[in-house]
Parts: structure tokens; C-alpha cells; sequence
């Protein structure tokens, strides 16, 4: 500021020095006459510095009447953002309602707001620009707190980067969710078909109530996992059963075999329990299998004994050409009699009595 005012005016730079030596009983107007007001207004380094100033006082100025209302209301609620941070968001492309209303709502519901550990803005701001739904963020924490299900925000956050709904996976744990087993929108079945061991077919439809497990909720398989580990154990115990009459008089040993797998093992989800609705007696599978499989032998047999009928045939068939072979070879040997005899009479080995 010095070497500037010297650079107008040597009477500047005394003033400036007395000014900075507290010796302020000279005033402006004496020291500062019409030639250097004239020379300062003529210098172009004034007029930068004046207009630099100025745009930086626009600016300021614009941004003032622009967040304060934002700020007002953030410093009125307790959540503990300053000015710059909401022009930093300006500048950062994130949407400073947003994270007031959010920063605001955890102050008013006595969350961890501190600047290193809690709530923070920077934290708000980086979710925000992750792509995170900061909002559902904020009101699944406010509902865990309310609750007393521990979740902070760094799990949450995590939860909602991850695809899954952190508001509903807290309202799931408050409230239990009941997962229809089969569910007819995902496999258009309404129920389950299992056969016990004397063959009666067994239609059961199973009502399965699970609740969120926040602790698996990242990497944790989904509601079908549920639905068909629930399903593949109902199969099984009704299948073990020795007679339909059995599943039909204690419907409760399916669930218990059924809750005693832990089947929401490595799930989000955690298994309140399982019920059976309805059970429906199908048809009797076993005696349609007896009697496919008699038919089946019936076929097998009647293809053997035509097979052995076949071969019967053909061997009479053969038996019949050998008859005939040997019948020729008989009317053969009956021919060559005659000229054996005759040939003996020429050679002289056979001779009539007279002679």
C-alpha cells in the first residue's frame, strides 16, 4: 500500500506513515489537496484496483442476498454452516437446499453434527455429489435414532450408494415386512406342490414375515433368495413325512424344521417367522405313478413276448427250410438207385437166378 502511494504522490505517502503511526490529528482534506485527487483519478492502477473491488463487492453482494435466507435459517436451527461453505456448493454444483434442509433436520433431532466425527457439511456435500439421495439418507438415520437401531452415516450412505432404499430397510426393521411364499408376482404360482411318502400330492401356500438385518444389508442376498431357500424347505419336510394325514393333524412341524435350517443366513434379511396359510390335498401321485409304471411293464412285456413270438416264427420258418432241404436231398438219393443198379447189371454184380 506504501510503495502504491508512493508511486501518486509523496504527500500520500506521508500520510499514510502518520496514519500508521497513530498521528492522526492531520486530517484528509489538509493533506490531501486538489492535485493529488487530481493525479490519484488519473492513475489507470486506481481505477483497476476500485473495479476489482467494485466486482468483488457485486459479487458479494450477490451471494449475500442469494443464501442468506439459507444461512439465517441454518444458523437459527443449530446446524452449524457458514456463508462460504454455501458459496463453495455454489461453485461445486450442489444443490445448497438440499443440504440445509438435511444438516437442519439431524441438528433438530439432536444427531452428531460435529465437523469431524458427525453429520458433517463436507460429508453432505460429497454424498450429494456421489449421486446419493441425501434426503432418504438423513430421514433412514432420524428413523434408526427414533428406534434405537444403530446406524451412523457413513453405514447409511454406504447402504444408499449401493442401490438399496436405507429408508425402507429401516422401516423394514421397525416395521416387519410379510413376503408371500411362492409370490405369484415373481413366479405366477400361487402355491407350493409337495409329495409325501405315500404319494398324496400336497398344495401349500406359506406367509413369510422378515425384517431388515442393516448389519447385511451391503452384499446380503434379496427378498427371491428368501423366497426360494423358504420353498426348497418346505418341499423337503413335506416330502420326509411318512403320510399326507400327518403334515394335515401338526401343519407346525413344517415351520419348525423350516425355522431350525437358519435359512436367512448370508441375507439382508432376518426371519421373524414362518407361516403355513393354506394346505390343499392334490391328487394321489403315487398311485397315478403305480399305475403309468404297471402300464409301462404291461408294454415291456407284451413287446418281449412279441419279440419271443417273432423268433418263435423264424425258427419255425427255419426248421420248415430244413425239411425241405433234406426232403430234396431224399428224392436225390432215391434217384441215383436206379442207376446204381443198372450199373451193377453191366458190370456183372448182380445176376439172375437162372443163370
Amino acid at each position: 500500500m506504501t510503495f502504491l502511494l508512493g508511486d501518486l504522490h509523496p504527500q500520500a505517502t506521508q500520510l499514510w506513515q502518520s496514519a500508521m503511526l497513530g498521528n492522526l490529528s492531520l486530517g484528509l482534506p489538509s493533506l490531501l489537496g486538489q492535485d493529488i485527487q487530481e493525479t490519484i483519478l488519473k492513475n489507470p492502477m486506481f481505477w483497476t484496483i476500485a473495479t476489482v473491488l467494485a466486482l468483488f463487492l457485486v459479487v458479494f453482494l450477490f451471494f449475500i442476498a442469494r443464501y442468506w435466507k439459507l444461512w439465517f435459517q441454518a444458523y437459527m436451527s443449530g446446524a452449524d454452516i457458514k456463508l462460504h461453505s454455501l458459496i463453495r456448493m455454489h461453485f461445486t454444483k450442489v444443490n445448497p437446499n438440499v443440504v440445509v434442509h438435511a444438516k437442519v433436520m439431524a441438528a433438530q433431532a439432536e444427531l452428531d453434527t460435529n465437523r469431524d466425527t458427525g453429520i458433517s457439511t463436507r460429508r453432505l456435500e460429497a454424498h450429494y455429489l456421489a449421486g446419493g439421495n441425501v434426503m432418504n439418507v438423513i430421514h433412514a438415520i432420524i428413523a434408526a435414532h427414533r428406534a434405537e437401531i444403530p446406524l451412523d452415516f457413513d453405514q447409511a450412505s454406504a447402504i444408499d450408494l449401493a442401490g438399496r432404499d436405507v429408508l425402507d430397510a429401516v422401516q423394514t426393521s421397525v416395521y416387519p415386512k410379510v413376503i408371500d411364499c411362492p409370490d405369484p408376482s415373481r413366479s405366477g404360482k400361487t402355491t407350493l406342490s409337495a409329495i409325501t411318502k405315500n404319494g398324496i400330492e400336497l398344495r401349500v401356500r406359506a406367509r413369510v414375515t422378515v425384517r431388515t438385518n442393516i448389519a447385511q444389508l451391503i452384499g446380503g442376498a434379496t427378498e427371491d433368495t428368501i423366497i426360494a431357500r423358504v420353498g426348497e424347505a418346505i418341499i423337503s419336510s413335506i416330502g420326509s413325512a411318512g403320510t399326507h394325514f400327518n403334515v394335515l393333524e401338526n401343519p407346525d412341524m413344517i415351520t419348525r424344521v423350516v425355522l431350525s435350517r437358519g435359512l436367512d443366513a448370508q441375507t439382508a434379511f432376518e426371519i421373524v417367522s414362518i407361516d403355513i396359510a393354506d394346505i390343499d390335498v392334490g391328487e394321489n401321485i403315487g398311485a397315478r405313478l403305480q399305475s403309468d409304471q404297471a402300464e409301462a411293464d404291461t408294454r415291456v412285456a407284451r413287446a418281449q413276448a412279441e419279440r419271443r413270438r417273432a423268433e418263435a416264427i423264424a425258427e419255425e420258418q427255419q426248421m420248415k427250410a430244413k425239411v425241405a432241404e433234406n426232403r430234396s436231398r431224399f428224392v436225390l438219393a432215391e434217384a441215383e438207385v436206379p442207376m446204381a443198379m443198372a450199373e451193377a447189371f453191366k458190370a456183372g454184380r448182380i445176376t439172375t437166378e437162372q443163370e
